[in-house]
């Protein structure tokens, strides 16, 4: 059951087509406050299609987009948006790249600095700040894309399959640092993903989606206590959900 009083963000009855290509058909989420929601679903699905509906990117042809109960359709600046790629700039340093949302508000270069430095040792980055995107691994490069993603909205944030191109164990660190940060910085996110494992082992919930025009197909409330380890991954409460989820895709 959700709580009316701690939703962030409710997606009601959302479709969206793009000419003849029928994408979102009849889509219903929510997001409460420091919670972290997962969306799951075949590849081509509308996914980031409805990412960008929720940042505002995108219009919906119909239905409605409601941040801390105003409609937002349309708009966008409310949340921050991390795509599956760290689209950092190669060209300037890992400070100067996390600081580009700073910047774009209207903060000072040395004031955004500041403000970006306070945050670099919780992110994993201290010592790294002069460095540049090409210096980094995949995985530090993803914690310096976290890092501006949480500048720009630092209380909800998209995160479109950011351990897609990882390999598989950076990606299972990156999981588990994901956990640490998340505890610490206390924003709620949607995140998607089309890791089943993944998605179990991060999410307060799981919105599976169906193939294209998407719909809800299940909706799976994960509860394993936290703080959770690597050992969730063996435990019978998560094979149980993984069973249940796979029930619905195959």
């Amino acid at each position: 059951m959700n709580n009316q009083e701690n939703i962030l963000i409710e997606v009601k009855n959302i479709k969206k087509s793009f000419g003849d290509l029928y994408t979102l058909k009849d889509i219903s989420i929510v997001l409460e406050k420091n919670h972290f929601v997962s969306i799951v679903g075949p590849s081509g699905c509308g996914k980031s299609t409805l990412f960008d509906v929720i940042a505002g990117l995108e219009k919906p042809d119909r239905g409605n987009v409601f941040i801390e109960g105003k409609n937002h359709n349309g708009k966008t600046g409310r949340v921050s948006y991390m795509h599956q790629k760290d689209l950092l700039f190669p060209w300037s340093n890992i400070i100067d790249n996390v600081c580009v949302p700073l910047l774009i508000k209207g903060y000072k270069k040395k004031d955004a600095a500041n403000i970006a430095a306070k945050h670099f040792a919780a992110f994993g980055l201290e010592g790294f700040e002069k460095r540049y995107p090409s210096q980094l691994s995949g995985g530090m490069r993803q914690r310096a894309a976290l890092l501006r993603t949480y500048l720009f909205a630092d209380d909800i944030m998209l995160l479109d399959e950011p351990f897609a191109s990882l390999d598989s164990i950076t990606r299972k660190k990156m999981q588990l640092w994901l956990l640490k940060i998340w505890e610490q910085i206390n924003a709620s996110i949607f995140f998607i993903t089309h890791d089943i494992d993944e998605a179990i082992f991060l999410s307060d919930r799981i919105y599976l989606l169906s193939p294209r025009p998407a719909t809800v197909k299940g909706i799976f409330d994960i509860d394993i206590q936290r703080p959770r380890g690597s050992t969730v991954f063996t435990s019978e409460k998560f094979n149980h959900i993984k069973e249940e989820i796979f029930k619905l895709l195959y």
